[in-house]
């Protein structure tokens, strides 16, 4: 997934990357280039692996000597362009070249051997009876492939370090600057060092959103995104809460506010260290102790051993799992706006997993003194009797969560108290003042306390960490809008006042939109719905004031911009039908390789629809977001396809691990197209991107139909 525009401040921030100092622009495309080549190389190795079981006795046709020939010099090409970037590495980072040299000499030797032995076009010629080749020496072969493997791990090792490095040091600068705007007197010198501060803030939301993207666990992937996702809203924040208190020094409520803002980033800058560091630090709640779907599922689990192993568990152990996790229960029925009906359900069915899991141990008890198979049965009933029981609770639980926060957003979608205290604001009505700001805490106590039931049943890590967020956002958001409202209150007439209220205003509603989209996401996991994900929580989203969205152009193409790029989306549009006419030809519908190309279709469609000027994506904004999804949908189907390959006799496989190679480089091209700033030639992006998604669409289309016939292939063969 690609980083979302960074966090920028105050004009000319957008384009601070461009400017900033070459070593971090320098060495975050040289991370992008060292993922994209090495995602390129672990296919290709995957294939030596093939080439290194080929079977001996095979007949050795042109077509498989010239399909071994061409993966032994994609290899040998691909450790070259790895070799190349290692080394640049290498040059930036003294500290480690002599390390990270070795093993670019060792992978490149190691590349050369694999090309050699593959190189086998010309086994049918009489003159090649000496040759040593793939066919003769396998055992070199293996060790060459295990020494590319070790060498080009060594490197990524290496590299990562240099990346975290870069992190830590940026994230020092933007804390340093931080101390300085905390402590600047004037508007003259707050200008210049919030430029400074904008432009590294840009640096820190690239080095961290190409971090998100490598980041294979999900949970940490999501606290990431919060993390982003806060420093990002709050540099807007710190602008207009800065100069507020610039402009009325005096008030005590406007450098609450400010503190505010700072806390809230330090936190958020802290975060991102422990996750890219993976130091815990002493004392942090792990959020899914405190789930009450995952104390289930790990309940359920637990009793499910009994069916093999009576002695697994203690009774003792099970009691009190069951206890803590109905002790959780309490929030729903301790909550004030929890109806009575779902209050009582929810009582009723604790007491009932109560009463089975005592009907459960007394069976268990008799099972260990008399194994007959009535009493096996029993057991069996018994356990069926509690998991239903819960079950229940868990649709219960989901059912009042989802209802209250439903009625929440809708009763709050008009955003009623926040336009009062915008009015009383500037009317300095101070007794109006008091009486909306009581309103809104009343509101933010609710919003807190649905966001905590939500994350008992949110049903996934991610999920948990993101309701959490919410929490968090609400709680916090909600007493610095208090404190910019007094603000204006006791100034009236101070527009830069009122541009504070506006934008802390507009980052409650921002959460308020998020909130339904998690509310969607929540149901999606509870029901079983695994298609197109709505709102990609995980990327954080840019707030209409700031200035790295405007520098990204988010506005719509004009009319000569839009008759360019409908020329690109016509052969999109086909393809698109393409694609969904060898989906429709899989018998099962629910194939992971289905799936994701059926998103990969949905998603070009939108494209498509994009360059005849509709359809839900708007701006280039949308544009370039959708097509991070649809870039990050490909690799998942490459993925998937591999794990399919596996399945398939040598040459089958071959063949589909050659298109697959087709396929991820293209995917990895769009990434880094997205992510390269284009300073005032989005549309050259959009153009560049449009291009890359046809081709990917065209390869896809080759790709299905070809994973169709060789899976029918496959299941011919077993019936036979």
């Amino acid at each position: 997934m690609a980083a979302s525009p960074g966090p920028a401040g105050g004009g000319g921030a957008g384009a601070a990357h461009g400017s900033g100092p070459s070593g971090f622009a320098f060495d975050s495309g040289l991370e992008i280039k060292t993922r994209s080549v090495e995602q390129t190389l672990l296919p290709l190795v995957s294939q030596i692996t093939t080439l290194i079981n080929h079977k001996d006795n095979t007949k050795k046709s042109d077509k498989t000597l010239q399909a071994i020939q061409r993966v032994g010099q994609a290899v040998n090409l691909a450790v070259g362009r790895f070799v190349k970037v290692g080394e640049a590495i290498a040059n930036e980072n003294w500290d480690l070249k002599d390390e990270i040299n070795i093993a670019c000499i060792e992978a490149k030797q190691a590349g050369e051997t694999i090309a050699a032995l593959t190189d086998v076009s010309s086994l049918n010629h009489p003159e090649s009876d000496g040759q040593i080749t793939i066919f003769t020496d396998k055992t070199g072969v293996v060790k060459a492939a295990r020494l590319l493997l070790s060498s080009v791990t060594r490197v990524l090792l290496l590299a990562d370090r240099v990346v975290i490095k870069q992190i830590i040091r940026s994230r020092n600068k933007v804390l340093a600057t931080m101390e300085r705007l905390e402590k600047v007197n004037s508007f003259q010198e707050f200008v210049q060092i919030f430029s400074q501060f904008g432009n590294e803030m840009v640096e820190f939301a690239h080095l961290t959103g190409d971090r998100q993207n490598d980041l294979k666990d999900e949970k940490k992937k999501a606290k990431m995104a919060a993390a982003r996702s806060v420093l990002e809203k709050c540099t807007m924040m710190l602008l207009t809460a800065s100069k507020t208190c610039l402009r009325h020094p005096n008030c005590e409520s406007a450098h609450k506010n400010k503190e505010g803002v700072f806390d809230r980033m330090k936190v958020a800058l802290d975060k991102v260290i422990e996750i890219v560091t993976e130091c815990k630090p002493n004392g942090e709640n792990d959020i899914s102790s405190i789930s009450i779907f995952t104390g289930i599922k790990e309940f359920k689990m637990n009793i499910e051993t009994l069916r093999e192993n009576l002695y697994f568990q203690s009774k003792e152990t099970l009691s009190v799992m069951l206890e803590a996790l109905l002790e959780r229960t309490e929030d729903f029925t301790d909550c004030a706006y929890t109806s009575h009906e779902h209050r009582e359900r929810i009582l009723e069915l604790s007491a009932q997993a109560r009463t089975e899991l005592q009907q459960l141990i007394s069976v268990w008890i008799q099972a260990q003194s008399r194994k007959t198979k009535s009493i096996t049965e029993e057991l069996e009933l018994t356990i069926l009797k509690i998991s239903h029981s819960l079950n229940e609770l868990k649709k219960e639980l989901h059912s009042t969560a989802a209802q209250l926060a439903a009625d929440l957003l809708k009763y709050h979608a008009d955003h009623v108290v926040l336009k009062a205290l915008k009015l009383t604001g500037v009317e300095g009505n101070l007794e109006g003042l008091a009486e909306y700001a009581c309103k809104l805490s009343e509101q933010k106590e609710r919003l807190v306390e649905t966001c905590r039931l939500l994350r008992h049943v949110s049903g996934t890590e991610p999920l948990e960490i993101t309701c959490l967020h919410a929490e968090e956002t609400f709680q916090v958001t909600g007493q610095q809008i208090i404190s910019a409202a007094e603000t204006l209150t006791l100034h009236p007439s101070s527009k830069i006042a009122k541009e504070n209220l506006d934008v802390f205003c507009e980052a409650w509603e921002c959460q308020i939109s998020d909130m339904s989209i998690l509310l969607r996401e929540i149901n999606d996991v509870f029901e079983g719905r695994r298609g197109e994900k709505y709102g990609y929580l995980s990327l954080p989203k840019p707030m209409k004031n700031s200035a790295n969205l405007r520098s990204l152009k988010a506005d719509k193409p004009d009319s000569e911009e839009q008759a360019k790029i409908a020329k690109l989306g016509l052969k999109l549009g086909l393809l698109t039908s393409d694609a969904n006419c060898e989906i429709e030809k899989w018998e099962d519908q629910e194939n992971e390789m289905v799936l994701y190309g059926r998103n990969m279709s949905s998603m070009a469609y939108s494209l498509y629809l994009f360059t005849r000027g509709e359809g839900p994506l708007k701006t280039y904004q949308d544009l370039i977001h959708q097509l991070e999804v649809f870039a990050e949908e490909g690799l998942k189907l490459a993925s998937s396809v591999q794990a399919f390959s596996k399945q398939l006799k040598d040459d089958d496989k071959l063949m589909l691990l050659l298109e697959i190679n087709k396929f991820v480089p293209l995917c990895h091209q769009l990434q880094t197209i997205i992510k390269t700033p284009l300073q005032n030639q989005v549309f050259l992006k959009v153009d560049k991107c449009i291009t890359k998604a046809r081709s990917m669409m065209a390869v896809l289309v080759q790709l299905l139909s070809l994973c169709y016939k060789l899976l029918k292939k496959m299941e011919n063969n077993r019936w036979a």
